[in-house]
């Protein structure tokens, strides 16, 4: 069985369609169509269910798809491992983040970089559940994610830094001077929040409810650039992580008031498929964090006096 035959198998199974597939593989669609035709008599078993166009996977092509991804990235593997073998690597690490994790990827790729720097770093903002999806497809080398909460299956976990939310308002607000407020008065107020389909905010959800609160946030998105814009009008307010000054910077204008009653945090860290041998990209992605403490690297980082607060991350 020729590998080049199970990738073109493979990326006709992703596209769904034969001529899409044929220019990705930069081949012509019947020199496609006999490639798989060879891969099916090598099998002995039918792959495609074959019309006038692609209709899709047999149960035996379903089952061959799952097993090329893992032949296919294992191939890949072994090239990056050969090649790497007297320098470093060459290729992509490709990362899942969730959004709440975005101001720690650059502190993740700081440190990738110096012992790879011919390597690219291609990161995804992605749902906790799509990063789950990515690790099992071999779509992406490791993810950053929430480690207690919702927790991945089939996965190792390293932590890197504790999460823990304030609230956020403009300057000229009410509780703008306040060094800390209760979660009944945040909840209380207008406020513009992550869409429930982000695990932060189902987080925010959990603990509101512990407090007996319910959150009926009257903006909601899928993006921290929209509820950064909605602060920054000033008829909203907003929950977030502690690391979103990293980001945003120093703004007069914005105030961030620790939480509390409750005061909770929860643990983020890096996510790699529980799986053996690990590629190249992930053993080396595990070197580079060794030792790696973010929750000091943000204390060195943050802005001075971001937080209008003296409660300490939880170690």
């Amino acid at each position: 069985m020729l590998i080049r035959h199970l990738s073109f198998f493979v990326t006709l199974a992703e596209e769904k369609h034969f001529a899409r597939a044929a220019d990705l593989c930069n081949v012509t669609q019947p020199t496609l169509s006999a490639a798989i035709r060879k891969l099916e008599d090598d099998l002995k078993t039918t792959l495609i269910v074959r019309g006038n166009r692609y209709m899709g996977l047999t149960p035996d092509g379903e089952r061959v798809l799952e097993w090329g991804r893992q032949i296919l990235f294992d191939y890949d593997s072994l090239q990056k491992d050969l090649s790497g073998s007297q320098k470093g690597l060459a290729g992509t690490l490709r990362l899942g983040v969730v959004p709440a994790a975005m101001p720690a990827v650059s502190f993740l790729s700081e440190r990738f970089s110096e012992d790879h720097p011919d390597a690219t770093i291609e990161i995804r903002s992605m749902t906790s559940r799509a990063i789950q999806h990515g690790l099992d497809t071999f779509e992406i080398d490791g993810g950053l994610t929430y480690l207690d909460n919702e927790p991945l299956e089939n996965v190792r976990r390293i932590p890197l830094y504790h999460e823990r939310y304030v609230f956020i308002c403009r300057s000229d607000h009410p509780f703008a001077d306040r060094r800390s407020i209760t979660w009944a008065q945040a909840v209380s107020e207008t406020l513009c929040l992550l869409s429930e389909d982000m695990q932060n905010r189902r987080i925010l959800n959990d603990i509101a409810a512990s407090a007996g609160l319910t959150m009926k946030p009257p903006v909601v998105s899928n993006s921290f650039l929209a509820v950064c814009a909605h602060i920054r009008n000033g008829l909203w307010c907003s929950i977030v992580p502690h690391t979103f000054f990293y980001v945003f910077g120093d703004r007069s204008d914005l105030v961030a008031i620790d939480l509390t009653d409750p005061h909770q945090t929860h643990a983020v860290g890096l996510v790699i498929s529980d799986r053996m041998p690990q590629s190249p990209m992930t053993k080396a992605l595990i070197r580079c964090l060794h030792g790696a403490d973010f929750d000091r690297e943000f204390q060195d980082r943050m802005p001075a006096g971001s937080v209008q607060s003296t409660l300490s991350i939880a170690r």
